[in-house]
C-alpha cells in the first residue's frame, strides 16, 4: 500500500473527524477522572501529591492523542521499524546508565524526564508486528512454526531485555500483547499446542533460575498464608483492603488500609485495592464495566479497520489494555501471582500513562478513518 498520506487539512479533515469515536474518548476520560480522584486518596499518606503529576501527564497525553488524530495512521507504518529500533536502544541504555530503584534498574534520565523504556516497548511491538503482518498480506493460511520465527523475535527481544532489568510483569505484558497480535494473524492449532507446551516446559525449567523474590511470589500465590508478614504481605494486605470495602465501600478518603499505609505500593500496582476498599463492590463493578466497554470498543474498531495495518494496530492496543487490566486486578484480588503490572490510567506512572495514551491515539486514529480511502 502506498504511503502517500499526510496531515489532513480543510474539508478532508472535517470529514474524518465527523467519524471520531467519541464513545472511546468518553470512556477514557471517565477512567482518567476516576484514576486521578482515586490517586488523590491513595497519596494522602505520601510525601508528594502524585495525583497532580498524574493529572498533568494525562493532560499531556490527551494533547498527544489529539495531535495524532490529525495524521493518517498509515503514516506510522513508515516509522514502525525506526521506533522499534529506538526503543531497543533505550532498553540497552538502561543497563549502561539506568537508575536503580528497589533493586531493579528500569529507568533512564532524558533531560528532566525519568523514562521507563519498557512501557514504550509495548507500543514498539504493536507497531512493528502490525507493519510486519500488513506487508505479509499475500501469505495464505494459518502460520506454522517456521512462519512464527520473525514475529516471535520481534516480541521476545524487548521482552527479554525487560526481563533482565528485572521486570517480570512488564516483560509478560509485552509478550502477551505481541502474542495476541500473532494469534489474530492466524496460527495453526497444532502449532499453538506445541508453543503452549514449550512455554509450560520453559516455565518449570526457568523456576530454579528465578530471582529469590520472584520465587517467593510464586510460592506465596500457591500458599498465601505461608509468610503473611514477609513475601505474602502485599497480597494479604491487598485482599484485606478489597474485602473490607464490602458492598458500597468506606467512602473516599476513609480507607483504613490506605490511610495507615498498610497497603504497599498503594498508588501504583495496588491502586485497585484502594478503589475497592473505599467504593466497594459497586465501585468495582462500575470501573470493570468501563474497562469492558473500552475493550469492546477496541474490538469493534478492530473489526471495522480498513486495512490489515489498522486492524493489527487496534488488536495490539486492545490486547495491551485488556491484559494489563486482567493481570493487575487478578493479582490484587489474589487470583494471580503478584508480578508488578500497572492498571491502565489508574496506577501512578508517567511512562505507563504515556504508553497507554499513545495506544489510545492509535486506536482512535484507526476508528475515525475506517471509511476513508
Amino acid at each position: 500500500m502506498p504511503l502517500e498520506v499526510s496531515v489532513e487539512r480543510g474539508e478532508g479533515s472535517r470529514r474524518v473527524f465527523a467519524r471520531f469515536p467519541w464513545h472511546v474518548a468518553f470512556i477514557v476520560m471517565a477512567i482518567c477522572a476516576i484514576g486521578v480522584w482515586n490517586l488523590a486518596s491513595a497519596s494522602r499518606s505520601a510525601h508528594a501529591p502524585v495525583w497532580i503529576d498524574q493529572a498533568v501527564m494525562m493532560g499531556v497525553g490527551a494533547v498527544l492523542v489529539l495531535a495524532m488524530c490529525f495524521i493518517d495512521y498509515r503514516r506510522f507504518m513508515g516509522i514502525a521499524w525506526a521506533y522499534y529500533a529506538f526503543v531497543i536502544v533505550l532498553l540497552l541504555m538502561v543497563f549502561a546508565q539506568g537508575r536503580t530503584i528497589m533493586g531493579a534498574r528500569r529507568w533512564i534520565h532524558i533531560g528532566p524526564v525519568n523514562l521507563q523504556p519498557s512501557e514504550l516497548a509495548k507500543i514498539a511491538v504493536i507497531l512493528a508486528l502490525a507493519r510486519y503482518f500488513h506487508m505479509a498480506d499475500n501469505r495464505r493460511g494459518p502460520m506454522g512454526l517456521r512462519q512464527l520465527i520473525v514475529p516471535a523475535l520481534i516480541t521476545l527481544v524487548p521482552a527479554v531485555l525487560t526481563l533482565k532489568q528485572p521486570d517480570l510483569g512488564t516483560a509478560l505484558m509485552i509478550t502477551a500483547t505481541g502474542g495476541t497480535i500473532i494469534l489474530f494473524a492466524g496460527v495453526r492449532w497444532k502449532t499453538v499446542a506445541v508453543v503452549v507446551a514449550a512455554v509450560v516446559s520453559l516455565a518449570f525449567g526457568a523456576y530454579p533460575h528465578l530471582k529469590p523474590y520472584q520465587k517467593k511470589r510464586v510460592e506465596t500465590f500457591l500458599n498465601p498464608e505461608a509468610d503473611v508478614l514477609g513475601a505474602g504481605y502485599h497480597a494479604t494486605q491487598s485482599m484485606i483492603a478489597v474485602g473490607s470495602g464490602q458492598a458500597t465501600g468506606k467512602g473516599w478518603g476513609q480507607g483504613t488500609q490506605t490511610l495507615l499505609s498498610f497497603l504497599p505500593e498503594q498508588h501504583t500496582d495496588f491502586i485497585f485495592s484502594v478503589w475497592a476498599e473505599e467504593h466497594g463492590f459497586v465501585g468495582c463493578a462500575v470501573l470493570l464495566f468501563l474497562f469492558y466497554m473500552l475493550v469492546t470498543a477496541g474490538l469493534t474498531i478492530t473489526g471495522n479497520a480498513r486495512d490489515r495495518f489498522g486492524h493489527f494496530l487496534a488488536v495490539g492496543v486492545t490486547g495491551m489494555i485488556f491484559w494489563q487490566a486482567f493481570v493487575n486486578i487478578g493479582m490484587v484480588t489474589g487470583t494471580l501471582p503478584v508480578v508488578g503490572v500497572t492498571l491502565p490510567l489508574m496506577s501512578y506512572g508517567r511512562s505507563s500513562v504515556l504508553a497507554v495514551m499513545l495506544g489510545i491515539g492509535l486506536l482512535v486514529n484507526v476508528g475515525m478513518r475506517r471509511f476513508v480511502n
